[in-house]
C-alpha cells in the first residue's frame, strides 16, 4: 500500500472478475498507483442470462464499501469493470451495473469491459498491438487504433474454445491421466499420479468435477501439474503444452494489426518455461519479426487505466457493443 492520497482529488475504481475470483482496487483519479486492493472469496457464477448480476453485486459492493471506507475516499468519479465472459455473457451486467454502482458509490462514468480489454490496457496501454490473455480461459484481442475497432479470436468458453488456456491444459492433462488409468494409448502415468494426489481416486474424478459450478477453475487448477510433469520430461505433458503454445500463437496471429507488439498476459504465464519456451519458438515461425513483450501490468491495473482515462473524458480504446461499453449518467 502507498500513502493515502488527498480524497479531494477524486478517485477511480478498477474491477477484475475472472475464473479465479473478483478483485478490485481504488486509485486517485490523477493516475497514481492503486492504494488499496481487495479480493473476493469465490468466482461469480453464470446463470440463465449469463454472468449473474445479483451475485456479482453481492460480491463486489462489500469490497468496494470496505475500500472507500478504509481509504476515506471522496467521490468515485469513474470506474471500469472488467469481467471474463463479458463479451458473450454480459448482457445482465450491462443492464444492472451502471445504476447499481451509481446508487451505491456515486459512479457517473462507468466502462464495462471484457477481461481481454482490461488485460490489453494493462499490458500495452493505449497503443496498437495485440494481447493474448491466458488464464483459466483464453482470448486474443488486437487493435490498430485507427477506427477499425477490435479484432478478436477465441474466448468462446471452456466447452467451445479457450484453446490453450488453463482449463484447456488442465482438461487435456486429466484426459491423459484417465487414458493411463484405462490403459489406452496417449496416457501418462505421471499425470495419473498427479491426478490422484490432487483429487483422489481416478475412478471418482467425474464426481469431483461434473457437479461443480466452477468447473473451468477446477480444470485450470491442474494446469500447473501438467507443467511439473513436462519439466520432469514426460512427453505427453510436453506435447500438451506445445499444443497450447501453438493455440496461443495462432490466436495472436489472427488479431495482430500490421504494426504493434504482442503481449502474453494472465495467470497462465506463471507456468513459466514449459509453456513460454514453445510459445517463443512458435512465435518466431508464425510471427516472424514481431516483438513479444512482457506485459506492463495486469488486468486490474488495466481497469484502473481505463477508469482514469474515462475520468478525463475517454476512452482511448475502441468502444464495442460486446467488448467495451461506456455508460454516463445524465446530469
Amino acid at each position: 500500500m502507498t500513502g493515502r492520497p488527498d480524497p479531494a482529488s477524486g478517485w477511480v475504481l478498477g474491477v477484475d472478475s475472472g475464473g479465479s475470483g473478483l478483485r478490485c482496487a481504488l486509485a486517485r483519479a490523477d493516475g497514481a498507483a492503486p492504494v488499496l486492493e481487495r479480493a473476493g472469496a469465490r468466482p461469480v457464477p453464470t446463470g440463465p442470462r449469463g454472468i449473474d448480476a445479483a451475485a456479482f453485486l453481492a460480491e463486489l459492493l462489500p469490497l468496494v464499501g470496505g475500500l472507500t471506507a478504509e481509504a476515506g475516499a471522496g467521490e468515485v468519479v469513474a470506474a471500469c469493470v472488467g469481467a471474463a465472459g463479458m463479451a458473450s455473457l454480459g448482457d445482465e451486467l450491462r443492464e444492472r451495473l451502471p445504476e447499481a454502482l451509481r446508487s451505491a458509490i456515486g459512479v457517473r462514468r462507468l466502462a464495462l469491459a471484457a477481461d481481454a480489454v482490461t488485460a490489453y490496457a494493462g499490458a500495452l496501454g493505449m497503443r496498437p498491438g495485440a494481447v493474448v490473455a491466458a488464464g483459466t480461459g483464453l482470448i486474443a484481442l488486437g487493435t490498430a487504433l485507427d477506427g477499425t475497432g477490435w479484432r478478436r479470436a477465441d474466448g468462446w468458453g471452456h466447452l467451445l474454445g479457450d484453446c490453450g488456456g488453463g482449463a484447456w491444459i488442465g482438461r487435456a492433462g486429466l484426459e491423459s491421466a484417465l487414458r493411463a488409468y484405462d490403459g489406452r494409448p496417449g496416457g501418462s502415468a505421471p499425470l495419473l499420479a498427479r491426478l490422484e494426489a490432487e483429487f483422489g481416486l481416478a475412478s471418482h474424478m467425474p464426481g469431483q468435477l461434473y457437479p461443480r459450478s466452477d468447473r473451468p477453475a477446477v480444470l485450470a487448477s491442474f494446469a500447473p501439474r501438467v507443467a511439473e510433469c513436462a519439466e520432469r520430461g514426460d512427453p505427453v505433458a510436453t506435447g500438451i503444452l506445445r499444443e497450447a503454445a501453438r493455440h496461443i500463437v495462432e490466436a495472436a496471429a489472427a488479431v495482430r494489426p500490421a504494426d504493434g507488439d504482442v503481449a502474453l498476459t494472465g495467470g497462465l504465464t506463471r507456468i513459466g518455461a514449459p509453456l513460454l519456451a514453445p510459445v517463443r519458438e512458435l512465435a518466431a515461425q508464425l510471427l516472424p519479426g514481431v516483438r513479444l513483450v512482457t506485459a506492463r501490468a495486469g488486468p486490474l491495473q488495466g481497469a484502473l487505466r481505463i477508469a482514469a482515462t474515462l475520468a478525463e473524458g475517454g476512452p482511448a480504446l475502441p468502444e464495442d457493443p460486446a467488448l467495451l461499453t461506456v455508460h454516463r449518467a445524465r446530469a
